[in-house]
């Protein structure tokens, strides 16, 4: 900053230090690196004398002065040493959050940029973090979550609200618990997307603006639930706001968006908050399909209300409306096709799994409409199972993914979905693919487990006709059809038989003491058991016999 502008803006001349301020603005609007300002002791001139100004009830250029404050507090070199508690309480007052009893006189867009500058100095300052923790911040954010029904709040107050709620929840964990603890924050917030909804609910259609609040929302909602585990049965209280929040969540799936691009991130949004969500509070998902819904229902799959317009997808499964499953899957469906890099993988596809893992395990009518969709009837058996573009091509694709989080998340929906019954699962995505699930759960040896007790005991297969004509030539190994091979052995003595088979034996003897490979065998546990020799793997064969003249 030359010179002359520098004199202006500290001048105290409020007719002056209106133009600097503009000048300055404008040329920084799109900077991020602050060095010129950092290096020279101007930044910190700037700063105190900007605050300094704020705290003049005659300043009449807020705007221009909070915004050049944003500016700023982009740079982090000298902001912990710089901020101080009457700075933040001052943006705080300005910005309408402030302790109760000191009332706001700012205009919306002064308030609006307080908020930025509020955001941008605690995602950059920890010391402004920690400060959070002691001042009105956050219950103020939460007081005016409360009004938004009573008070016509413009967009972008709601929008900067949100933001600063989310930094502050995602950084601080005691500012987490005491907004879900103390503030009723998981209460209030529901409610807000519920006002949300009923906004836009006469065409049940989101404007962009719309779904930039919802998001937000959701994110902060994600950070107040981030806690709870696959296991966790929540308290009664807890309970009930869970089982709240599953069922605005529902009724978010039936909303469209004016561009239909964005509602991916909606669902996006929507699947990783769910991952947060106890598997009891699950049932939500799915309701029942009334009498008048069916009769009202459009050939395309769509039920409408008595005026016949405000028309609501349906799925229909065994009396349900499984629309929201279907939702999911799509997700999943969609997520496996952007997923192109491995990197990527994780990321994309964990959200969906386990929110899918979560909703068949929580009720048999989610997992009968789920498998139904990844694992119907087999027909095609001349492919592997890891071959093709259909959803359980992709999914036993994965289970030898190095990423191993997601090899287990892709085993576990398979292997639920199959009623975790080895043979199914055998059948539908092949032995070796199914090799790793069987070895961590100690099913090796084909053993059934307790879990799989608490599955119905009707059959949910059906043999097409396709599969049962190929059946006795499908490889349980590789899971699919495999033509009959000329048999190497024939034509051979039993001599040069005997000669093959020790110079195999010699072989892999070799590679077990050059450490490069590790012959196991299967221990009582189910589990794979190192062998010290490879001649032991022969006290098997007796029991193997024994157990395929017993099955067949």
């Amino acid at each position: 900053m030359d010179a002359e502008s520098l004199r202006c803006l500290l001048s105290g001349d409020y007719g002056l230090v209106e133009d600097a301020l503009d000048k300055f603005n404008k040329q920084n609007a799109q900077v991020f690196n602050f060095t010129h300002f950092t290096s020279t002791g101007q930044w910190v001139l700037i700063w105190d004398k900007l605050f300094a100004y704020l705290a003049d009830p005659a300043m009449p250029h807020r705007v221009g002065c909070l915004m050049a404050i944003k500016v700023l507090s982009r740079d982090k070199t000298y902001l912990n040493e710089s901020v101080t508690a009457d700075h933040l309480n001052a943006l705080l007052r300005l910005a309408g959050i402030g302790p109760l009893a000191v009332p706001c006189d700012a205009t919306e867009e002064v308030q609006v940029e307080a908020l930025k500058c509020l955001s941008n100095m605690i995602f950059q300052s920890s010391k402004c973090q920690e400060m959070c923790l002691g001042n009105a911040s956050t219950e103020g954010i939460i007081r005016r979550v409360k009004m938004y029904k009573e008070e016509a709040y413009g967009y972008d107050i709601k929008y900067f609200d949100m933001k600063l709620l989310f930094l502050q929840t995602a950084i601080n964990c005691d500012i987490r618990a005491m907004v879900r603890d103390q503030l009723h924050g998981l209460v209030y917030l529901v409610e807000t997307l519920d006002l949300f909804m009923s906004q836009a609910a006469t065409f049940k259609e989101f404007s962009d603006k719309d779904l930039d609040l919802i998001n937000e929302v959701l994110k902060v909602l994600f950070n107040l639930t981030v806690r709870s585990a696959d296991n966790l049965v929540p308290e009664e209280d807890e309970a009930s706001q869970f089982h709240r929040l599953v069922t605005v969540l529902h009724d978010l799936f039936f909303y469209r968006t004016l561009n239909r691009d964005r509602i991916v991130s909606l669902h996006s949004n929507i699947v990783n908050l769910l991952t947060s969500v106890p598997v009891s509070c699950y049932g939500e998902l799915v309701t029942p399909l009334q009498q008048q819904h069916l009769q009202t229902k459009h050939d395309e799959g769509q039920e409408v209300d008595e005026e016949g317009s405000n028309a609501i997808p349906i799925v229909p499964f065994e009396g349900r409306n499984a629309y929201v499953l279907q939702v999911l899957v799509d997700f999943l469906r969609r997520n496996f096709q952007r997923a192109e890099k491995k990197s990527d993988q994780y990321e994309m596809l964990s959200p969906v799994l386990t929110v899918l893992i979560k909703a068949i395990r929580a009720d048999a009518i989610h997992r009968r409409y789920v498998r139904s969709v990844i694992l119907p009837p087999l027909r095609d058996v001349h492919d592997r199972p890891e071959v093709g573009k259909e959803l359980r091509n992709y999914l036993c694709s994965l289970l030898t993914s190095p990423c191993t989080q997601i090899a287990d998340l892709s085993a576990e929906l398979l292997f639920v979905l199959c009623k975790e019954n080895v043979g199914r699962m055998i059948k539908y995505t092949g032995y070796g693919n199914a090799a790793g699930l069987f070895a961590n759960r100690g099913l090796l040896g084909g053993r059934s487990t307790k879990a799989s007790e608490q599955y119905s005991s009707d059959s949910e297969d059906s043999d097409t006709e396709e599969y049962k004509q190929l059946q006795h030539a499908i490889n349980p190994v590789i899971g699919c059809y495999e033509p009959p091979k000329p048999n190497p052995l024939e034509g051979m003595s039993e001599e040069q038989k005997e000669y093959e088979a020790m110079e195999l034996v010699k072989l892999m003897d070799k590679l077990q003491r050059q450490g490069l490979i590790q012959p196991c065998k299967i221990g009582e546990d189910g589990r794979p058991q190192a062998v010290d020799h490879i001649m032991e793997l022969q006290e098997e064969i007796p029991e193997q016999q024994r157990d395929y003249k017993r099955k067949t």
